[in-house]
């Protein structure tokens, strides 16, 4: 297939669609007490587990929102001037972020019209940077509505438990259906990331997969390198190029007031089971790769935004600089030009982690690869 391009209609669509979904991350993690978002996306009725028979079948290409074999696949989305892999030698498996808004259930049903499309234009614009170098899978999986980040009880753990035991099982599956020895490169966002944490404890520390990891990119959630990190199985990417490891950011714009994550990120247990207060958040800037490197806008290779003239995506370079600031935020400076509208408070860049440095982690995937396939 030849490069496509992406509606600048349907890219705003990510974000004016979405703009109630970038809510979740500023709500999921920050404003529990919030009695009107409540009412208005937190499920009134008790969690009741989807029946059985409503189960994807990761066996089938149907389950998947993409995958090598699917004709329509919007993982395969790319900017004027950028070419697929055409024979890709790393697997990705690559998890969503919520798309469902819904009250009327804990868990979204795999055939809403909306959340399938809000789904599609996620994949467009985020695991659509790791096309260079690998080929896309993403299942389709009974994710946690937005309301379940909204209030923490029994009703929302068990939603969120529910949506990842789908990812569990498309994680199986996939790994049943490519070569054993192909290597494998981890991506999410935001409820996809948390999930993506979630799996690499439980599947891939400790067992042969985690071998064959290219790199994981768990963005748009936070990620503790002490309580974390240790049971995740990989440790955190220390440069460019490097292989067999973890990269993690949250974009926000300067000045920043991160407290909204950082109340709730200090009040919770992470994977390790050891308190995350105070310990240290990972965060390696996607423009250079490091943890520890601050980089100019003119390093910034390009990011999706939308054309003036309303007719595509493009790709704008030194669009922002970034660098990891003291608390384990990315700083990206000023907010920038045309997005605005569609940011949370205190300068919160989430939905827009992966478009403002796309171009950056498609070469940053690439290098790793590289890296990892280097006899």
């Amino acid at each position: 297939m030849g490069a496509t391009t992406l509606p600048a209609r349907r890219f705003l669509y990510i974000v004016a669609g979405l703009i109630v979904f970038t809510l979740a991350a500023a709500i999921g993690w920050n404003i529990f007490q919030d009695q009107i978002m409540r009412a208005a996306f937190v499920p009134s009725q008790s969690f009741t587990a989807p029946p059985a028979a409503g189960a994807p079948d990761y066996t089938k290409p149907g389950a998947w929102l993409a995958r090598p074999d699917l004709p329509d696949d919007p993982a395969r989305f790319v900017v004027p001037g950028f070419k697929r892999a055409e024979r890709p030698a790393v697997a990705v498996f690559y998890v969503p972020p919520t798309s469902y808004m819904k009250r009327d259930r804990w868990n979204a049903p795999l055939d809403d019209a909306d959340t399938n499309e809000r789904l599609r234009l996620f994949t467009s614009s985020q695991a659509s940077a790791f096309n260079g170098m690998g080929a896309v899978w993403a299942p389709r999986y009974r994710q946690a509505t937005l309301g379940a980040f909204m209030k923490a009880d029994a009703n929302s753990i068990a939603a969120i438990d529910f949506a990842y035991a789908d990812v569990a099982r498309a994680f199986d599956a996939f790994l049943a259906q490519i070569p054993q020895s192909r290597p494998i490169l981890l991506a999410g966002h935001s409820q996809g990331s948390l999930h993506l944490m979630r799996l690499m404890a439980e599947k891939v520390a400790g067992k042969p997969v985690a071998q064959r990891i290219v790199a994981a990119y768990v963005v748009g959630w936070p990620v503790s390198e002490t309580a974390d990190l240790p049971a995740m199985g990989l440790p955190a990417c220390t440069g460019p190029g490097e292989a067999g490891c973890v990269l993690s950011w949250q974009s926000f714009a300067e000045p920043a007031d991160t407290h909204l994550v950082t109340d709730i990120y200090n009040a919770t247990t992470g994977l390790a089971g050891i308190p995350r207060r105070d310990t240290p958040m990972l965060c390696v800037n996607p423009i250079t790769g490091t943890p520890h490197t601050a980089a100019l806008r003119t390093a910034n290779r390009g990011a999706l935004v939308p054309d003036a003239r309303m007719e595509s995506a493009q790709l704008k370079a030194a669009l922002v600089p970034a660098r990891c600031g003291s608390g384990g935020f990315l700083m990206i400076g000023a907010a920038p030009e045309g997005y605005s509208g569609y940011i949370l408070p205190g300068g919160n860049f989430h939905v827009f982690d992966y478009a403002l440095f796309w171009a950056n982690i498609r070469a940053d995937a690439e290098a790793r690869a590289a890296a990892f396939l280097r006899p």
